[in-house]
């Protein structure tokens, strides 16, 4: 049995995926988390045991039209045995590092008071999977990096009042929608918070019209439809528990992002991806991207990446819908785990925005 850390395995892909996009290596800004990620050997079955990625090590790329050529990926810090408030501890540490040794302490500034209701210096009750950590990269350095804090219903009034509006009228419109987590994101030069629902019931895309007419995006549903009854092979429907709905605030206005589990769909076509890129066929650069990107993490011995695991779908008021894939590497799915292994509806099986 191999018995080398999975983290290596993770570290040489990176590695690769970096020398591939023509991004920087991650690995010395990062190498220390994937170390205290991922200790146990590849294969072990506890990893399989996470919200992020079930069934798989907690690893996931992804894809994003917004950032072609853009190495992005998620985590859920540290081993199989954390407990969420560790996780949560863990993330806060590394997005504190990242964003003060890279962005400066104005940006570190702004980070500890967006955060600071979710960095426990209160009670919220029992976590479940914490925070899952993201960090992306370009060919000048770290790109982004972004925590995603599990949020508690009691939490949502520590928003600020801007983003606190927007998630109103989004529940508004759509009753059944319950707070997974805040996503608080750095950038070189800004910075966002978002809060990201789970629908617990079907979804017609089509009952997406009175919240995108509450906030002016309502030109932008045509365009959303689209793209996702295309990718599913003219399904308008999504099952109970399959979308994630996202609300932020943008320079340019209000931010919305629909998520679809593909593990919860049950007929996702087998030619999935060739509908999806139907619709990049006018964007060649975006296109490009999205191949190189697909080629990056396929292993030398196979013919492709992995599963997809999330497909979404963001616009904002002057911002065209625009897409986002999010893999399951192949290389590190666990063997003997059912791949559509899933957790309860208040875990979110996501990485994301």
């Amino acid at each position: 049995m191999n018995r080398r850390p999975m983290s290596l395995a993770i570290a040489r892909r990176l590695q690769q995926a970096a020398q591939s996009l023509g991004t920087v290596n991650p690995l010395p800004a990062i190498g220390g988390l994937l170390e205290r990620t991922f200790p146990l050997p590849e294969g072990d079955r506890r990893y399989a045991e996470n919200a992020l990625t079930p069934g798989a090590a907690p690893f996931e790329p992804s894809f994003s039209e917004l950032q072609p050529g853009v190495l992005r990926f998620t985590v859920e810090p540290l081993a199989p045995d954390a407990s969420g408030v560790d996780r949560r501890d863990e993330g806060t540490r590394e997005m504190r590092r990242l964003v003060g040794d890279q962005y400066g302490r104005d940006a570190l500034r702004w980070f500890d008071g967006r955060s600071e209701a979710w960095r426990g210096l209160g009670p919220v009750g029992r976590m479940d999977y914490g925070a899952f950590f993201g960090t992306s990269y370009d060919r000048d350095g770290l790109y982004a990096s972004k925590i995603y804090y599990e949020t508690k219903p009691n939490q949502i009034e520590s928003l600020p009042r801007d983003l606190l509006n927007l998630t109103n009228m989004a529940v508004d419109a759509l009753p059944r929608l319950h707070p997974l987590f805040t996503t608080i994101a750095c950038q070189r030069h800004q910075g966002g918070q978002r809060l990201t629902f789970l629908h617990r019931s079907p979804l017609k895309l089509s009952e997406l019209r009175p919240l995108l007419e509450e906030i002016d995006l309502q030109h932008q549903l045509p365009g959303i439809m689209q793209i996702i009854g295309l990718a599913l092979g003219g399904r308008f429907e999504l099952p109970e528990n399959a979308a994630l709905i996202s609300m932020g605030v943008t320079p340019e206005g209000p931010e919305f992002e629909i998520y679809v589990l593909m593990g919860m769909i049950p007929d996702v076509p087998p030619n999935f991806l060739d509908l999806l890129t139907l619709g990049l066929s006018e964007r060649p650069r975006e296109l490009t991207a999205l191949i190189e990107w697909l080629r990056a993490y396929t292993p030398e011995s196979g013919e492709w990446p992995g599963r997809f695991s999330i497909m979404s779908v963001r616009a904002t008021p002057r911002s065209p819908p625009r897409v986002s894939l999010y893999l399951r590497p192949i290389e590190f799915e666990i063997p003997g785990v059912p791949p559509n292994m899933m957790m309860d509806a208040n875990t979110p099986a996501l990485g994301r925005a």
